[in-house]
């Protein structure tokens, strides 16, 4: 099988099309290489364009009454950062601009900051752990990315900070129902 050598793009129709485009401006830096008032293609590297927007008002996409779009799309997008350094770097120009995440968590194989963009899509920024396995919790442990910041501000070595956290974090809904036997 041919496996893909890169991550090429990925289109988001949108209530949210200026909206859409200025968050992703921000958050990855991108510049838009294309626009017309219905679509805009951005790109934030030297591929010609990573995103794209349709906007449904405009397009006949919108033709759709909004209930029609349905329940199914992206549970997430990951990007995996080279290290560290560049992790807490994204979280502290992000959080300049007032973009936190939703969801700090350790996996044990990852450091992962989970954000949503005005859509509500779920991107997620991580960093690969030398721990061998993730976490017994499927929810991983909730971290502090202000802490971690501090401690890689103050010049904490690598290892320390992508060391799993002790506390574990639980939820109610971290208890999945099994599935029924044949299902």
């Amino acid at each position: 099988m041919v496996k893909p050598a890169i991550f090429a793009h990925v289109v988001y129709q949108t209530w949210r099309f200026d909206e859409m485009i200025a968050w992703y401006c921000e958050v990855f830096e991108a510049e838009v290489v294309y626009e017309n008032p219905a679509f805009a293609v951005l790109t934030c590297g030297d591929h010609h364009h990573q995103f794209a927007f349709v906007d449904a008002d405009i397009s006949r996409l919108g033709d759709r009454l909004r209930e029609d779009k349905g329940e199914s799309g992206v549970s997430h997008i990951a990007y995996t950062y080279a290290n560290v350094a560049d992790v807490m770097d994204g979280y502290a120009r992000l959080k300049r601009s007032g973009i936190i995440p939703y969801w700090p968590v350790h996996y044990g194989t990852t450091l992962s900051f989970h954000y949503r963009d005005p859509d509500g899509n779920r991107i997620e920024f991580q960093v690969l752990t030398r721990t061998p396995a993730p976490v017994r919790s499927r929810v991983g442990v909730l971290c502090d990315p202000d802490t971690l910041l501090a401690r890689f501000e103050a010049g904490e070595l690598e290892d320390a900070l992508l060391a799993l956290p002790g506390a574990i974090w639980s939820l109610k809904h971290s208890q999945r129902r099994r599935r029924p036997a044949g299902i």
